[in-house]
């Protein structure tokens, strides 16, 4: 999709950038594709324009219809973009626990956000199957589904997984990340098993989430209380994670990812959100299992900028004890400018 322009054709062909510090301490290589740097900001662009593009080729989406998705943030900051190129209206329904800046960006980008209390998936007003029932409800309005609409699954199957083999020159032993909707997780595992079978797909969980159990046990059960992540981690099976080739899981505790999220930003210069902290602390897991020598790659899904109330604010992690988590050493004392500023 070079060839098309604005949004549509700025998604995908990501870089791939080595993680220097977790390449030193496994004796691997280790990259993580930078899905940071789509327009919309996260991996979750490429879901979205591949599920808007599938809807007009079908006829399912008519010009000046609507957009309604259950998302935690970055779907649907994806379909707000994708409407506004389209010309499509955007209706955008969240559970009422994420992060603040994700709704003030959505009402930014001019989708009409909808916040309902957070319930279960078996609970009739969860916010996945609020947003299905008001699409129903709107005329020329399509459900994106991402959770069970694999064009989301088949977008990665056609684009990231095959840039990970050419950017990698086919030269990659592992491939890990957390699992939202399982569509990057599914469609780059089964792009590159396609490529040669050995690789080894490995599933990053976080603690409240049934997927690890599941890969582990063929049971979905949560492992540990809920997350400070977002986004990921759900106790259930979707159509896109579906049949998808899971060699393993790890299971990665909070205090885990945060200290991954501070040495991303204080030593490699990336201020990224959690789940590139949960992704990035599974392939150093991964990397150490397989030994030197090997080549891991791994998604950093967003940036930082939606957290700032809460994964980068001292007080918040403080709350969740997880303060000594961020504390990375940066081996310099804070300045003291009273010196300075009296003469």
């Amino acid at each position: 999709m070079s060839g098309d322009a604005g949004f549509v054709g700025a998604v995908g062909q990501t870089r791939l950038i080595r993680l220097r510090r977790v390449s030193e301490e496994t004796g691997c290589e280790i990259y993580g594709k930078a899905e940071f740097t789509n327009p919309g900001g996260s991996v979750k662009d490429r879901a979205a324009r591949a599920i808007v593009l599938a809807a007009e080729r079908s006829g399912a989406l008519a010009p000046g219809g609507t957009v309604v998705e259950g998302t935690a943030g970055n779907t649907g900051i994806g379909l707000a973009h994708m409407c506004n190129a389209r010309g499509y209206r955007c209706v955008i329904v969240m559970p009422d626990n994420q992060s603040p800046e994700k709704y003030a960006l959505l009402e930014a980008l001019g989708a009409e956000v909808h916040k309902v209390p957070v319930v279960p998936y078996s609970h009739p007003n969860q916010y996945q199957k609020v947003a299905g029932r008001l699409a129903e409800r709107l005329p020329n309005a399509i459900w994106a589904n991402q959770f069970d609409n694999t064009v989301n699954r088949q977008a990665h199957l056609e684009t990231t997984g095959p840039e990970i083999w050419e950017q990698t020159a086919g030269r990659v032993d592992a491939f890990t990340c957390a699992a939202g909707t399982g569509g990057t997780f599914a469609g780059v595992s089964h792009a590159l098993k396609a490529k040669r079978p050995s690789i080894r797909c490995v599933l990053a969980d976080p603690p409240g989430s049934s997927l690890y159990e599941y890969v582990r046990s063929g049971t979905l059960k949560a492992t540990g209380s809920g997350s400070i992540t977002e986004g990921i981690g759900i106790g259930r099976v979707t159509a896109n994670l579906q049949d998808a080739p899971l060699d393993d899981a790890v299971h990665i505790e909070d205090a885990e990812t945060v200290r991954q999220v501070y040495q991303l930003l204080y030593e490699e210069g990336l201020f990224l959100g959690s789940t590139s902290g949960i992704n990035v602390a599974a392939a150093r897991a991964v990397a150490r299992e397989l030994g030197p020598g090997h080549t891991v790659v791994t998604m950093l899904c967003d940036g930082g900028a939606k957290y700032q109330s809460r994964l980068f604010n001292r007080a918040w992690l403080a709350q969740k004890g997880l303060t000594a988590a961020a504390n990375i050493d940066r081996g310099a004392e804070p300045l003291d400018l009273r010196a300075v500023m009296n003469g």
